[in-house]
């Protein structure tokens, strides 16, 4: 007789309750996008040289930069929002703040009009879910893969750093402690992995076990405050700040582990630092 566990009983839950993922995720070989570059950021960004560093991606200072406040769910923005004038007084000379709440304008050529030509897309703090509502299915979302594909740069911090991923982490509209919420679909730019961050500042290092739990094929990742996760193809860089903390079951330490007693592969992590790249195809540490 086959015998289900209670676990797995909750991970088909889960898969069934989560939904497809992002309709514009294209078929590739590769985790992270095949083209173009991801800066995962883990909130609170201070540090000037991450934003240099979008705008470097995106190809310099005359790149066309739309950035996305929707998240902070305020009524009205400014056009400094979502860090716009951050990227401004960085050099950037075109930097559009791109804004709704009505996925019905959100798929309008009208609307999305700015993201034909851009080169970098930065997404703001807030409620990831917000963005989910706001653009998952619509042109807007299409023209953020877009984007990519041309080469360029999509950004983000916190929310913006949660959206990124093909499952939303904290994506419940009730509030942000429940981990496998009521959107667990983001939009993709990277597969088949959770991205949590503010963890070390906040204590959540435990938290993303909430979502392995239930999807244990995911891939955990877990950023720090004002740190950045630089991710092309199945590269992955930690660029300044502190530490990104990685779920794959295993463990890796520049010490080595073998007289290390070590928690089982369903509760463990390990950290790694600005300068330490990660392979995500083969979730390994590449040293």
């Amino acid at each position: 007789m086959r015998h289900v566990t209670f676990k797995s009983i909750l991970a088909l839950a889960a898969l069934a309750s989560a939904g497809p993922a992002s309709q514009f995720t294209a078929d590739s070989p590769y985790v992270g996008p095949e083209n173009g570059t991801l800066v995962i950021i883990g909130g609170n960004a201070s540090d000037d040289a991450i934003y240099q560093r979008i705008i470097d991606l995106a190809g310099g200072p005359d790149a066309p930069i739309v950035t996305i406040p929707t998240a902070d769910g305020s009524d009205t923005y400014d056009d400094d929002a979502a860090q716009a004038g951050t990227f401004r007084r960085l050099g950037a000379k075109s930097v559009t703040v791109l804004h709704t709440y009505d996925p019905k304008e959100a798929d309008t050529e009208e609307f999305a009009a700015p993201l034909r030509a851009a080169k970098g897309v930065f997404f703001g703090g807030g409620r990831q879910w917000r963005l989910v509502d706001a653009y998952a299915g619509t042109l807007t979302e299409r023209l953020f893969h877009e984007v990519l594909g041309r080469g360029g740069v999509v950004s983000g911090s916190s929310a913006g750093a949660s959206i990124q991923g093909s499952f939303l982490a904290r994506g419940d509209t009730a509030n942000n402690q429940i981990l496998v919420g009521d959107h667990q679909v983001g939009f993709g730019f990277v597969k088949d992995v959770a991205i949590d961050q503010h963890v070390l500042v906040r204590n959540r290092q435990f938290d993303m076990f909430d979502i392995l739990k239930v999807r244990p094929e995911l891939l955990g990742i877990a950023i720090d405050e004002n740190t950045a996760l630089i991710v092309s193809k199945n590269d992955a860089e930690v660029f300044r700040g502190t530490y990104v903390i990685f779920y794959d079951g295993g463990f890796w330490s520049r010490e080595g582990s073998d007289l290390k007693n070590l928690p089982p592969s369903s509760s463990i992590f390990y950290f790694l630092k600005d300068g330490d790249r990660y392979d995500l195809g083969k979730r390994q540490v590449v040293v």
